[in-house]
């Protein structure tokens, strides 16, 4: 954890750089609760780009697994939260000469907590549902280009993700079919920019 600027965020690190949680300070009271979700200058200065291009979200059942999403080139940083139910969030870093290539960081993500995670541009992302649904937004530094978009395999044994366990999985053909990371070549890749 480091410290914030801002009393109203506390703010998480992890040992892959640029990865960030955030928990925002809520105010509640017998009517419901407030909270502040984004805040250009703010997140700029925790260091959150402000650049971001596009809002997603996307609506799944329990026990989905969608993922390890990366889009190459144009990569996305994410900016996620859960409005409802629970995940599991899964970022892995596969950026080429990263002192972290191939590490990968698990949080819970859920509407109850309303923390947010920053994944940045050079990570793979993915989720499963532990909820019995879950609606996930999340705001994008880089448009969506789907000839760009690849999958590594959920459970490539050189990564080892941790998933929660749950009875069962859901996943796509699509995600069924991801590579490993060994086989994606080095151009499919992003760099590492030292900070």
């Amino acid at each position: 954890m480091s410290n914030s600027p801002f009393p109203n965020l506390t703010i998480h690190t992890f040992v892959l750089p640029d990865l960030i949680l955030i928990e925002p300070k809520i105010f509640s009271d017998e009517r419901g609760f407030f909270l502040e979700t984004w805040n250009q200058a703010k997140y700029k200065e925790i260091g959150i780009p402000s650049d971001f291009v596009q809002d997603n979200m996307s609506y799944s059942k329990k026990e989905v697994l969608r993922g390890l999403h990366f889009q190459f080139p144009n990569p996305q940083g994410k900016l996620l939260q859960v409005m409802q139910g629970e995940i599991q969030d899964i970022a892995v870093d596969i950026r080429k000469d990263s002192p972290t290539f191939g590490k990968w960081e698990s949080v819970i993500l859920s509407a109850e907590n309303k923390k947010q995670l920053y994944i940045p541009e050079g990570f793979a992302h993915g989720f499963l549902v532990l909820s019995e649904s879950a609606l996930v937004s999340y705001k994008c530094t880089e448009f969506y280009y789907p000839e760009n978009e690849k999958t590594i395999l959920w459970n490539d044994s050189q990564i080892n993700i941790k998933w929660e366990a749950l009875e069962q999985k859901i996943i796509s053909d699509k995600d069924q079919k991801g590579l490993r990371l060994e086989q994606i070549l080095d151009e499919a890749l992003p760099a590492y920019v030292r900070g």
